[in-house]
């Protein structure tokens, strides 16, 4: 049995890789970084939008490119190690995959192929703040065709045009579609450790809105849309650590110390040994995420959370000893190492931190074994 990847699927990655060390390099992560008034890069996301990626795993009858999720996991494994300053994420994960799980064929062609065109940017809004959202808890309410209520952080929320929200109907949850263009939205961006994947504080007054799927059947969509989404950003994970490995082993071969490479020293082939195998784990995980996502399998939830905290855990230490690696010049401004450092410490607690994913896996484990 191979449980690589295709042949076909490793040469769309070779080339989304060449076309994100041309057209996405750490110097346009820098010019998000450094613009206050900046929130993503228009550029980079412009050239994503024209190669069609968005599209990757949407129905050609939507406008997409109709491939598959094991494709879109690959390009998403790219866009990790390019650092990509992009609200694809956020469009593709989380606000495509919900339309495709909840919405009706009606909403899926109206809005999917404005998604695949660039036009709608979208965002997935489900927290109100610390804590897991669970529909007991929400403030946020639909009363069938009004949203009222706020909603933070919300991922890409202060540039994404569209959004799925999370929000209390009667004694359970819906999913909801809303313009953010449109009347009673107001947003506030949200300040974080990492300004290239920016947030937003969203409130609803009233806002004209429509729910996916049936109502008071919002919880089990969105636990469908975070397991689908875990697995993509654990790929993400996957990319950056596996980026941060490369980094460090370059330094340790170019930087000479007393006469000899630093790589030579067991101190520092130690931490390359450990990140080698951390990532190695993650990797195996991720793989096993990746066929439960592109077979809808049973255990999807099982995978989703193994991928999900194996590649956390691997892409926070990676950053870390990157920037360890490197010694005295790992800390400054001018050395790339603390923009791995940053994304791993935000994809880490994005939909959900270890311990929420921690406890999803436990449960799916013991649904299994009660089985």
């Amino acid at each position: 049995m191979n449980f690589d990847f295709s042949e076909d699927q490793k040469f769309l990655a070779g080339e989304a890789r060449k076309f994100l060390n041309a057209q996405c390099t750490t110097a346009h992560v820098r010019e998000v970084l450094n613009d206050e008034s900046k929130s993503h890069h228009d550029g980079v996301w412009n050239k994503v939008v024209e190669m069609g990626w968005i599209g990757t795993a949407i129905p050609e009858e939507y406008g997409g490119l109709g491939l598959g999720m094991l494709e879109l996991c690959v390009i998403a494994e790219e866009m990790g190690r390019a650092l990509a300053p992009v609200p694809f994420a956020s469009t593709t994960y989380f606000f495509a995959e919900a339309l495709k799980a909840a919405g009706s064929e009606e909403q899926k062609k109206e809005v999917l192929e404005k998604v695949v065109s660039g036009e709608v940017v979208g965002c997935y809004a489900a927290s109100e703040g610390p804590g897991n959202p669970e529909p007991s808890k929400l403030k946020t309410t639909f009363d069938g065709s009004k949203l009222t209520g706020t909603k933070i952080p919300v991922t890409d929320g202060d540039i994404a045009t569209h959004a799925v929200v999370l929000a209390k109907e009667g004694s359970g949850a819906s999913l909801v579609l809303v313009d953010l263009t449109g009347a009673g939205v107001s947003r506030k961006k949200v300040s974080t450790l990492e300004p290239t994947r920016s947030h937003a504080e969203i409130t609803f007054d009233g806002a004209p809105a429509q729910r996916l799927g049936k109502a008071g059947e919002g919880e089990d969509y969105h636990n469908r849309v975070l397991d689908r989404a875990a697995v993509l950003l654990a790929f993400e994970q996957l990319g950056g650590a596996d980026r941060c490995l490369e980094m460090a082993t370059e330094f340790a071969k170019d930087r000479y110390a007393f006469g000899r490479p630093i790589g030579g020293n067991q101190a520092i082939k130690h931490k390359l040994a450990d990140m080698y195998v951390k990532n190695q784990v993650a990797r195996s995980n991720c793989y096993y995420g990746a066929w439960a996502l592109s077979t809808d399998a049973s255990e999807l939830p099982e995978a989703a959370a193994s991928s999900r905290l194996a590649a956390s855990e691997a892409y926070w230490f990676a950053s870390k000893e990157n920037i360890q690696t490197h010694g005295g010049m790992g800390f400054t401004w001018e050395v790339d190492c603390h923009l791995f450092y940053r994304r791993a410490k935000l994809l880490a607690v994005q939909a959900g931190s270890p311990k929420v994913w921690k406890e999803k896996l436990v449960s799916a484990l013991e649904r299994k074994n009660a089985a």
